[in-house]
């Protein structure tokens, strides 16, 4: 992992580091949430009403009246607001408490880049970087235009992105824990700190429904993190390459070519095919 220096001028400790990493495990278990409450919901509508059905021969379905039909419906939906709700209740708990530890070292918990972007590895800042030139790239009128250009602004305020970057994605001309990985990252700090000594205000708050979104807190990169993330960039990379260059190779200048055979490659030994 490459870290910047902190404003003090020392590397952030593993003490510092650690509310940060789980604090964004929390907000991808988080993610979970409603999927799983919804399975549960659907399993609970299946066992209640296959019960309402076996038990029909035996009792009949008057104990339910009209709304035999509306048992198994009902169970469902209560089972998987419930589990929903107790799930969310868990997160907040959690969550108020690793806002409490990050607070107690001196860190904003809603702005994770307020002082630099100590906490990031190289390869979440190249899925972000991905992910901030995607969204400039595809952005179409009307309300998905709009929220499109909102993602942008929220890229660029929160990690000090800009359009004007040495950076390419499709294929990709910048690899983690290279130099010029290091040069970018020094200079999204430094837009940042330029930022914070013009008065232009700190970065975003952030909560759950931006990291849904866009990934935005810290993750840890521990080996299956790291795949999935690689495999993220990746994706995204190839496919701003195919909606740039079509399925024609004969254009392509040499180097694009072979940082795209190589990107090729990686994919499909990160996806098993």
């Amino acid at each position: 992992m490459n870290l910047s220096p902190t404003p003090d001028g020392e590397e952030a400790s593993g003490e510092a580091l650690g509310p940060w990493y789980e604090l964004g495990r929390l907000y991808s278990l988080a993610g979970e949430d409603a999927r799983r409450a919804t399975m549960g919901g659907f399993v609970a509508t299946f066992v209640t009403g296959a019960s309402v059905l076996l038990s029909a021969p035996l009792f009949g379905t008057g104990w339910a009246g009209p709304f035999a039909a509306a048992v198994p419906v009902a169970a469902g939906l209560l089972f998987g607001g419930g589990l929903f709700g107790w799930r969310r209740w868990r997160f907040f708990g959690r969550r108020d408490a690793l806002r409490r530890a990050l607070a107690a070292r001196g860190e904003d918990a809603g702005r994770p880049t307020a002082r630099s972007l100590h906490a990031y590895y190289d390869v979440q800042l190249l899925l972000l970087r991905c992910e901030y030139e995607y969204v400039l790239r595809g952005r179409p009128g009307g309300r998905t235009g709009r929220r499109a250009a909102r993602s942008a602004r929220l890229l660029e305020r929160t990690f000090g992105f800009t359009p004007e970057d040495r950076f390419e994605c499709g294929p990709l001309n910048v690899r983690p824990d290279t130099p010029q990985m290091r040069a970018l990252r020094g200079r999204w700090e430094g837009r940042l700190a330029a930022r914070r000594a013009l008065g232009e205000g700190p970065p975003p708050t952030l909560g759950l429904r931006q990291d849904l979104a866009h990934r935005v807190f810290p993750r840890e990169m521990t080996v299956p993190v790291e795949l999935a993330t690689r495999r993220a960039y990746l994706s995204i990379s190839l496919r701003i390459f195919r909606k740039r260059y079509g399925k024609s190779r004969i254009a392509l200048p040499e180097g694009v070519r072979r940082r795209a055979e190589r990107d090729l490659e990686e994919y499909r030994a990160l996806v098993g095919r």
